[in-house]
């Protein structure tokens, strides 16, 4: 079964709303330097991540300056996985995940997906997003789903989709890349940073109706 991550957590509401709805993770997004409704302070991500229940999976979203400042927010906010966009080497990446209690993601361009390879040793999960022209995710737009599983398919490491998914086309996305799992933040919005209960819980039960994909 497809996992799922809501990402873009803002309020404890919707962070019931998703556990309710049975998403394996959700995503708080800290310390990004670009203009986002999703972004909240670290002590706020601290708050919420704290929030969320066992068996669910608190992920930090953050774009750090360096490897050093990922250490600390990790070690402030305390999540149990920490995403990272913006550039960053595999050798700080290794050095990262060395350093912190909490498992280390990497978000990569749908646009250089094809360099992913180069992180599969170095990261627990990589995550396959639509990138602005300011590094960030959350464009809500798609990317070349095909592309991307002919890209990922021989990675040892997870494969998360990311990258304009709704309820709509989920389905689709699933279907097509067979990710370990896809992550959503403004498709299932009401307005930014404030989540629709019920886009939350179709996104939730269509993606996890495709089809299984092969277990890291």
């Amino acid at each position: 079964m497809t996992r799922v991550k809501i990402c873009g957590i803002t309020r404890e509401r919707d962070l019931e709303r998703a556990v309710d709805a049975g998403a394996d993770a959700v995503g708080v997004v800290c310390d990004v330097p670009i203009e986002t409704p999703r972004s909240v302070s670290t002590a706020r991500a601290t708050e919420l991540v704290a929030a969320t229940p066992p068996f669910v999976t608190a992920v930090l979203v953050t774009m750090p300056a360096g490897p050093e400042r990922a250490i600390e927010l990790v070690e402030a906010v305390e999540p149990d996985a920490v995403q990272i966009h913006g550039e960053m080497r595999p050798g700080d990446l290794a050095y990262v995940r060395a350093k912190v209690d909490a498992r280390v993601m990497l978000a990569v361009g749908a646009d250089r997906v094809d360099t992913a390879g180069i992180y599969d040793d170095v990261v627990d999960a990589l995550v396959v997003d639509s990138v602005g022209d300011d590094g960030g995710g959350g464009t809500g737009e798609t990317h070349d789903w095909e592309r991307t599983h002919a890209a990922t398919a021989s990675l040892s490491s997870p494969v998360v989709l990311a990258g304009g998914l709704t309820p709509e086309n989920v389905s689709g996305a699933v279907e097509t890349v067979s990710p370990f799992a896809v992550d959503v933040a403004s498709g299932v919005e009401a307005e930014g940073g404030v989540k629709d209960g019920a886009a939350v819980r179709s996104f939730v039960a269509r993606a996890k109706r495709g089809r299984h994909p092969v277990e890291p």
